[in-house]
């Protein structure tokens, strides 16, 4: 079937989708290459099929997401791939989706930035049953990562509500706590709130995306040429970064590794961080608030207070802080006394006893002070 994967309301180029498989088997028509996803290669000015089925499939919700088999099966629909086409790979991250050819939409009638979206979907996610007739068009559709998640209209805002794992259910209460770090040494970040249905608690946070924005995530910046060999994998990035003309990333980065390093941050991936870009202008404003660090803070071991590798850029925390050359912008004394509200939050779960909860305070307590002695 043919689309026009569009921009806003931009067309930007001409694609045939297998209506079997979902895969793009064939590139038409370029209208507008400017507006390609970042990291598509161009050749004789056509994009690259493989780097945009590649980009595609990136939109789809993961193989490894909880109860993604089950929510499949409930929504009658077989792979996740198929999810994506019924919302048109509509997303509340950036603004691209494809048009029908044959009978087009109005993006200013189906974006989910401006109007409502069925709840279907998310409920589904979350292990709810369908109604008779449920209507599959959802930014649901198109959300990443494993943790069980949905998107809520809350008082007219998007909200992003997300689970946590494992015996601890930790990972909510680790994102309000690192919200709270970031507020104290006034990082920009998303901020987090927990809310509990039954037993389970879920954290909580606001789309840091608009109707005039979007998200590029670091992966799509990284793609945009290849690695040398002597450049490490954070060099590769900000030269990318720089030849995009993005606006102070090295800073950005730095905040986001001093975060990683006092909360011992498993799983720091380059689709987690990134880059906002004015949607309408195309020009940068810069990095992205830190968000995502719920897969930290000890949340699925015993061995509270042990080292755990890091990422993406060193397997090691204590080496991945060295990346950085200057702290004098770091006033790790705002942090004094964080230990109090660290407990208060962890103190909300019914997951976490009072052994846990202070082997956890005192030893985020110890990587501030290590990360102390480390700048002296």
């Amino acid at each position: 079937m043919e689309y026009t994967l569009m921009h806003r309301n931009v067309p930007v180029v001409q694609l045939e989708i297998d209506s079997e498989t979902e895969f793009i088997s064939k590139i038409g028509k370029v209208y507008n290459n400017e507006r390609l996803p970042i990291g598509i290669s161009i050749k004789d000015g056509v994009p690259n099929r493989k780097d945009l089925h590649e980009w595609w499939l990136g939109r789809c919700i993961p193989a490894s997401r909880q109860n993604i088999k089950e929510a499949l099966y409930a929504l009658g629909v077989s792979t996740t791939e198929r999810l994506i086409m019924r919302c048109f790979g509509l997303s509340l991250s950036d603004q691209y989706w494809v048009n029908p050819v044959k009978n087009p939409l109005d993006w200013g009638k189906i974006n989910f930035f401006n109007n409502p979206f069925s709840e279907d979907v998310g409920n589904a996610l979350f292990g709810g049953k369908p109604k008779d007739a449920f209507n599959l068009i959802s930014p649901n559709n198109t959300s990443d990562g494993w943790l069980k998640k949905k998107w809520q209209i809350i008082d007219g805002k998007r909200v992003l509500i997300k689970g946590g794992s494992g015996v601890f259910q930790q990972e909510p209460y680790n994102e309000v706590i690192a919200s709270a770090i970031c507020r104290r040494l006034d990082m920009p970040h998303v901020s987090y709130t927990v809310k509990t249905e039954g037993e389970n608690p879920y954290s909580l946070c606001d789309n840091f995306v608009t109707k005039e924005t979007e998200f590029v995530p670091a992966w799509r910046i990284i793609a945009i040429s290849k690695r040398k060999n002597h450049d490490s994998y954070f060099s590769h990035l900000l030269r990318c970064a720089d030849s995009l003309g993005i606006p102070n990333v090295r800073s950005a980065l730095h905040q986001m590794l001093v975060l990683d390093y006092i909360i011992m941050n498993e799983d720091r991936h380059y689709n987690n961080f990134g880059f906002i870009r004015d949607a309408a202008t195309l020009k940068w404003v810069g990095a992205a608030p830190i968000f995502d660090n719920g897969t930290s803070i000890w949340y699925n071991t015993m061995r509270v207070g042990f080292a755990m590798e890091s990422k993406p850029f060193r397997n090691s925390h204590e080496e991945q802080i060295k990346l950085l050359e200057d702290f004098s912008w770091l006033d790790l004394g705002k942090l004094n006394g964080a230990e109090e509200e660290f407990d208060a939050i962890l103190k909300q779960s019914s997951f976490v006893d009072e052994a846990r909860r202070n082997a956890i305070c005192n030893a985020l307590m110890e990587r501030i002070n290590k990360l102390a002695l480390l700048i002296k």
